[in-house]
């Protein structure tokens, strides 16, 4: 019997770009198919995901008619009782083997496998989430190891189905371990580092394919099951930018965007002052959060890049302005690094170059890299070097080793390299607009928001 299986993956919430797959799928789709998606469909930057608490996305695979996700790092992003919510509504089957709550008990509706039946062909479908390393313990959640969990669901399912799927979000670099090792698999869909497969492989048997990302294609398997196993029979990559979108998928778009607007554009307290934003002079909203960085770390300075906000904020706070200010789902963390290393960076930010270069980095969701805002710190330049700095009233040393409380995104040098060279990194499970929404209602913070850090020598008065 022959059988489609669609697959997409890594969509991040490019919904647009998922209402013209919507119309691809729906075309390609028959009784005799099997539609999956590899993970991170839904990424928290939404604002429908945001105000539905993630229901929007599930509405989204329903209507187009999903049979199963695996459960990808930005479906984790929310925190662990947000993907409890997605996964209990119970309309898509929510998959990941390896992925536990943090005292290692299971997540209510999340499967480790599922068997699905089809025109009488029992297709078992199984997978796993990326390791989140050092954030599992902020995000609430445990990991096992991905290969021996793959391992146990086909111990345990063994003889009960006739097509194996692994729908993995570990990245292609991993699946391509597995190939071999695995009795029981034919079909492999791989998702996480976004690789587009012109064309499907097949490697000792196993089919393999990865459709890229962001809804721009979708990826199209033809198979034959027989009693003598599996075998490809055809495949294609469909580009999805020429198609019109389909209309049922953007009016629930429409619906739930209105939806979340409205309740995330509730204020939450009126701002006592207001908190421009400059992606390269010296601001204070970006002053904010590294004060707020600092105090919530408990470290000698906070450090931030202003291009980690996209704009300032005027008048009251609401839900809906903090993601429109602050996207990036980057955590408060806290490093120890060198004073020389500090210095570099900081010296690094008076060219303007540097802060309008191209801000891309894992979790940043902005444009430009911006300029370093500090806390705890006052420094003196003459608009190309620093003539000064101190931290606590004390000069910086360059061996001298700072606690220093950032995010994660400069915390890896992005950005600024130099940054990349600390020790003794911990991570919170807040986002950097959660230190918006806690010290901008603090009246104190934002009258020391204000004041400058930085101060150029030519207008010192004497």
């Amino acid at each position: 019997m022959r059988f489609k299986i669609i697959h997409t993956n890594d969509l991040h919430s490019h919904f647009e770009a998922f209402a013209r797959a919507a119309t691809v799928i729906k075309k390609e789709k028959n009784e005799h198919t099997l539609l999956l998606d590899g993970g991170d469909f839904a990424d928290f930057k939404s604002i429908e995901l945001q105000g539905t608490r993630g229901i929007a996305a599930i509405e989204l695979l329903t209507e187009a008619g999903y049979d199963a996700l695996t459960v990808g790092n930005n479906e984790m992003f929310n925190g662990v009782d947000t993907l409890e919510h997605m996964a209990e509504d119970g309309r898509i089957p929510f998959i990941s083997a390896n992925l536990f709550r943090k005292d290692r008990t299971s997540i209510n509706g999340l499967l480790s496998s599922t068997i699905i039946e089809k025109q009488g062909i029992r297709f078992f479908i199984t997978g796993t989430s990326p390791d989140m390393g050092v954030f599992c313990d902020g995000l609430g959640i445990h990991m096992t190891d991905f290969k021996q969990a793959i391992q146990e669901e086909l111990e345990k399912n063994k003889g009960l189905y006739d097509v194996g799927i692994l729908l993995n979000h570990v990245g292609t670099f991993a699946d391509v371990e597995l190939i071999g090792e695995l009795d029981g698999i034919d079909v492999i869909l791989s998702a996480h580092d976004h690789q587009l497969f012109s064309e499907v492989k097949v490697q000792q048997g196993i089919i393999w394919n990865s459709a890229g990302n962001y809804g721009e294609h979708v990826g199209v398997i033809e198979i034959e099951v027989t009693e003598a196993g599996v075998s490809l029979i055809d495949s294609k990559m469909i580009e999805t930018k020429d198609f019109e979108g389909d209309e049922r998928t953007l009016s629930i778009l429409q619906r739930n965007k209105e939806k979340a607007v409205d309740i995330l554009s509730q204020p939450l307290y009126s701002l006592n002052e207001p908190l421009w934003h400059d992606v390269i002079e010296e601001n204070p909203i970006s002053n904010l959060i590294a004060d707020g960085l600092k105090d919530m770390l408990g470290a000698e300075l906070g450090l931030i890049n202003s291009g980690i906000v996209n704009a300032g904020a005027f008048g009251f706070i609401s839900r809906k302005k903090l993601i429109e200010t602050c996207p990036s789902p980057l955590n408060p963390t806290y490093f120890e690094i060198q004073g020389e290393h500090l210095l570099k960076a900081l010296e690094d930010s008076l060219d303007a170059q540097v802060c309008m270069a191209d801000g891309r980095g894992p979790g940043f969701r902005g444009r430009f890299v911006g300029r370093l805002h500090v806390s705890g710190a006052a420094i003196i330049h003459d608009g190309k070097k620093i003539l000064h700095m101190t931290i606590g009233n004390e000069p910086i040393e360059a061996e001298k080793w700072y606690r220093v409380a950032s995010s994660d995104y400069l915390q890896r040098g992005s950005g600024y390299p130099s940054l990349a060279h600390n020790k003794n990194d911990r991570y919170m499970a807040e986002e950097i607009k959660d230190v918006i929404e806690i010290y901008a209602k603090k009246s104190e913070f934002v009258k020391r928001a204000v004041r400058k850090r930085w101060v150029e020598k030519s207008r010192i008065k004497v």
